[in-house]
């Protein structure tokens, strides 16, 4: 082995300022034409990337948005560490729920989830390329809080995720109330004051009052 650190080819940079061009192309066009406007033909022209390049990485547009959606939350929604289980849940929530206002990208994913209802490959690509990285995420959250000696019981992590990420979407679906500061204050609360283990009763509840 060598100290020396390994050269980059500058194709190899070219392609990855290709990539991200594309990305962002896709972006900025589901937010100007919507998903059933957006084509890979407008993606190539925003981006200067040829048609062939983006179906050389990518099967279908679907795909394309996907991969801007995950590459977007893995910039923006940072793992953090703050010392703390209550701080590092505060500060995941804070930056997702950030993201999740940006209109852009709400319709986006409101479009990739209605899409993989329809397409049963690509919903296996939703489901490992974005919602089980979010999930990864908070994961190493959870992980680190229990190191700490800091997790709850209850809830489990798995459902700590379910909470987290099924409020963050059935609100983007189905209703119109907002991803707010109040809503980071309600999942905190939920999720880190302790509770009895499931099985165990409260000393009140032993006495029947």
């Amino acid at each position: 082995m060598t100290d020396h650190p390994i050269p980059v080819r500058p194709g190899r940079k070219r392609s990855e300022e290709s990539r991200l061009a594309i990305l962002a192309a896709a972006i900025e066009l589901v937010g100007e034409v919507g998903y059933a406007g957006l084509t890979i033909e407008g993606i190539a022209a925003r981006s200067g990337a040829g048609k062939q390049t983006i179906y050389r990485w990518w099967p279908s547009k679907a795909d394309v948005l996907l991969d801007a959606l995950a590459t977007k939350a893995d910039l923006h929604v940072p793992i953090p560490d703050e010392g703390s289980y209550t701080a590092d849940l505060r500060a995941f929530l804070t930056a997702s729920f950030r993201l999740g206002r940006d209109q852009r990208v709400a319709d986006a994913l409101r479009a990739l989830m209605a899409h993989a209802q329809i397409d049963e490959e690509f919903r296996g690509r939703f489901r490992s390329s974005f919602l089980q990285r979010r999930r990864d995420a908070l994961g190493i959250i959870l992980d680190r809080a229990r190191t700490r000696g800091e997790l709850p019981p209850v809830p489990s992590p798995g459902t700590a995720a379910d909470l987290v990420f099924g409020v963050i979407w059935y609100r983007m679906l189905a209703t119109s109330q907002p991803v707010d500061e109040n809503l980071i204050d309600e999942l905190v609360t939920t999720l880190t004051e302790p509770r009895p283990a499931v099985g165990t009763s409260t000393p009140a509840a032993r006495k029947g009052t």
